[in-house]
C-alpha cells in the first residue's frame, strides 16, 4: 500500500514541475488581456515557431477591430517593419516572417477600432519569438516521454530514500538510464535538429537546459556510485531534490540564439 502511495506521490509532483517548466519558460504564449471600448479581450502572442513557414499571429477579435504588427530583428540595430493584419471570420490574424534556427524576432501589435480607439500591446516591452528547425516526431515524442519517466523515477526514488527504503537503489539506478539516455543522447539529438548544434553548454558554452541536464547527470552518477555497495539513501534524497530543482527551472530558459551579425548560434 504504501508503494502504490509513494508512486502516486511521485506521478503528481513529476506533473506538477513539468507543467510549472511549460507555463513559465520563455517559448510558452504570452498571455495579457486588453480593453477596447469597454469590452475585455484575452490574448496569446507567440514566442516559438517552427521555420519550415511564416510565423501567423491569431487573436480572436471581432470584424469591426483592425491591427498591425511591428516588428524587427533581435538585438538588432534596425527599423520596425509593419505587417498589416486581416480577418479571416473568427480571427484577427498577422505574419511574422520565417527566420534561420535559434533567429529571433520582437514584435509588438497596435489594434484599431472603427470609432478611432486604439491600443498597443507590448510595445515598451516587446514580445520575442524565437524561430526553431523542426524537430521529427521519432526524436521529439521519445525525448520527452524518457525525460519524463526519468523525473518520475527520480522522485519516487527520494521518496523511497527519504523512508529508508531498499528499492531506492533499483529506482535510482532506472533515473539514472533514462536521464542518461533522454537528456545526454536524445537531448543533443533534438537540439541538433531545433538550433544546428549538438551541445551548447559547459565547455562550448552557457546553454542553461544543457547545463542544468549535465548537473542533475553528475548528482546521478553520484547518487548510484554511493549506493552500489552500501545503502546510502542521503545521496538518492540529495539527486533526487537537485534533479527536481532544475527541471523546474524553464526550458529553454538562456537558450540558443542566433548572432545575425555573425552568422553563429550563442546562448541568449
Amino acid at each position: 500500500m504504501k508503494n502504490l502511495i509513494f508512486w502516486i506521490i511521485a506521478v503528481l509532483i513529476t506533473v506538477s514541475a513539468a507543467m510549472y517548466q511549460r507555463m513559465t519558460g520563455p517559448t510558452y504564449p504570452k498571455r495579457t488581456t486588453v480593453a477596447l471600448e469597454g469590452t475585455e479581450y484575452k490574448l496569446a502572442l507567440k514566442r516559438s515557431q517552427t521555420n519550415t513557414h511564416t510565423c501567423k499571429i491569431k487573436l480572436e477579435l471581432p470584424a469591426d477591430i483592425s491591427g498591425k504588427i511591428y516588428f524587427k530583428r533581435f538585438r538588432v540595430d534596425e527599423e520596425w517593419s509593419l505587417s498589416d493584419m486581416i480577418h479571416d471570420n473568427t480571427h484577427l490574424v498577422g505574419e511574422l516572417p520565417s527566420q534561420p534556427a535559434a533567429g529571433k524576432l520582437e514584435y509588438y501589435i497596435v489594434l484599431s477600432t472603427q470609432s478611432g480607439s486604439q491600443v498597443e500591446i507590448f510595445r515598451d516591452e516587446p514580445i520575442v519569438i524565437r524561430f526553431k528547425g523542426n524537430v521529427p516526431a521519432l526524436v521529439m515524442i521519445p525525448h520527452i516521454l524518457i525525460m519524463f519517466f526519468a523525473m518520475l523515477y527520480s522522485n519516487v526514488a527520494g521518496l523511497n530514500a527519504a523512508f529508508g527504503r531498499p528499492q531506492q537503489r533499483k529506482q535510482g539506478q532506472w533515473a539514472l538510464w533514462l536521464l542518461l539516455a533522454g537528456g545526454m543522447i536524445l537531448g543533443p539529438v533534438v537540439q541538433k535538429y531545433a538550433f544546428g548544434e549538438l551541445w551548447t553548454g559547459i565547455p562550448f558554452g552557457w546553454d542553461l537546459t544543457d547545463n542544468k541536464t549535465l548537473i542533475a547527470v553528475i548528482a546521478w552518477i553520484t547518487a548510484v556510485v554511493m549506493n552500489r555497495k552500501k545503502e546510502r539513501p542521503g545521496y538518492t534524497v540529495a539527486a533526487a531534490l537537485l534533479l527536481l530543482l532544475v527541471y523546474s527551472i524553464p526550458h529553454s530558459l538562456f537558450g540558443s540564439e542566433l548572432d545575425y551579425s555573425t552568422g553563429t548560434v550563442t546562448q541568449g
